[in-house]
Formats: structure tokens, sequence, C-alpha cells
């Protein structure tokens, strides 16, 4: 957790400038998109949206307090509107990347931040570490072949707002993250659905690729191999 996905969930809320109060919306419930929900919860969001079309992962973000969006049944953007008096949300956090796709399996990948920029309010802030990449030669689209995106920028400009982006500098974070956990302050473990041995590691991928049902995140043990 901490060599990772707690870090980089915490990333996006530092980039997106989360503050006691704020109303926070999240694109995204897989392990990550679910540790920056948790991270904004402990930098005292006063209200956390969670987007995703996953059961399991929308109700692990409700057992931490956020409220579950369920793209699949209503316009998120709309929602984060509904949810926010129709001011959007005061900071967002783009945990999905260039593989977002429509609940019917389109793969687009600028979805997730045009809806952020209709989701978030005038002057807010945005925290992307959802993996953006110079090429996909597999993309459905001449531009996402490139890397690029048609993104709203026209709409982004108009509303005064900034983005942070890119990987997360897990070192600058992990020490004070292990201290909120042995303090009792966070339990990233909530998000752990399996428990296997190294050898039950092939199956337990393809359960995650495939998003099954319940499959949220899996501790390995190699210790436990054969056993």
């Amino acid at each position: 957790m901490l060599a990772d996905i707690f870090p980089t969930g915490y990333h996006a809320t530092e980039m997106a400038g989360v503050k006691p109060g704020d109303q926070t919306v999240i694109y995204g419930a897989g392990p990550v998109g679910l540790m920056a929900a948790l991270s904004a919860t402990i930098r005292g969001a006063g209200k956390v949206m969670v987007v995703d079309r996953h059961p399991d992962r929308l109700r692990l973000a409700e057992s931490i307090g956020a409220i579950a969006i369920d793209d699949s049944k209503v316009d998120p953007v709309q929602a984060v509107l509904d949810q926010t008096m129709g001011l959007g949300a005061d900071n967002g956090c783009e945990c999905v990347g260039y593989q977002a796709h429509e609940p019917d399996g389109q793969e687009r990948a600028n979805l997730t931040m045009n809806r952020l920029v209709g989701s978030v309010r005038f002057t807010g802030k945005i925290g992307t570490v959802g993996v953006f990449v110079p090429q996909d030669p597999g993309a459905s689209d001449d531009l996402a072949k490139q890397g690029k995106l048609a993104f709203d920028f026209g709409m982004f400009w108009f509303k005064g707002q900034s983005i942070g982006s890119g990987q997360a500098p897990v070192k600058k974070y992990n020490r004070q993250l292990r201290d909120l956990i042995a303090g009792g302050k966070a339990e990233p473990s909530f998000i752990v659905s399996h428990e296997l041995t190294l050898d039950e590691a092939p199956t337990a991928y393809e359960h995650f690729d495939k998003r099954d049902d319940g499959w949220t995140k899996v501790v390995l043990h190699p210790a436990m191999a054969g056993a």
C-alpha cells in the first residue's frame, strides 16, 4: 500500500489542493481512486464523491463515507452539480487514465478529463494520476494513437481551472502515511478482497483484469506458495 497506491492516491489530492471542508470528486474507484477518496477524507474534505460503475468498488467508496455515483445509470457531471448546489466540486482527481471507456465498452481516452472540467467549479483544481501515454497504437482514434486528447480546453480556460499531473513522488508521502496507519488514523486495507498464495497470482490477475465482482485488491503471500 505504501509503495504505490496509497501515496499515488494521496498525490492526486495534493495536486488537487484538497482542504478541510472541500467538496471533492474522484473519477475512478480502482485501488488508486479509492486511496484518493480515503486521502481526501483524511485531508478533511466535507464531501467526497466517487464516480465509477462497478458496484463492488462503489460499495467500498460508501464504506468510508463517500457518495457513490454510478456513471452507467446517471450523467456523472450532472450528479456532481446536483450534490454541490450547481456550483461543481471544489476540486477533482483523475484516477482512470487513457483507458477510460464508456459503459458500453467504447474506449474514450478523453472521457474522464472532460468530465472533470465539467464537474469542477470555476478556479478549481484537478489532480491527474491516471496513466496517460505518449503513444497508444491500439487506440480506436487517431488522436489517442498519438497520445493526444480532444480536451475541452475552451471550457477549462473559461473556468480558470488548473491541472497537476504525473507520477507520485512516493518517498515524499510514505512515511507520513505510514504513521497515519500506525496511529489508527488511516486503514487502506479496507480495499483488500483476497489474500492468496503466490501460486494463485495468475488467476487473481485474471479476475482483477476482468473487473470480476468482488476482486478489488489482492494481497499475495510468497511464503504461502505451495501451501
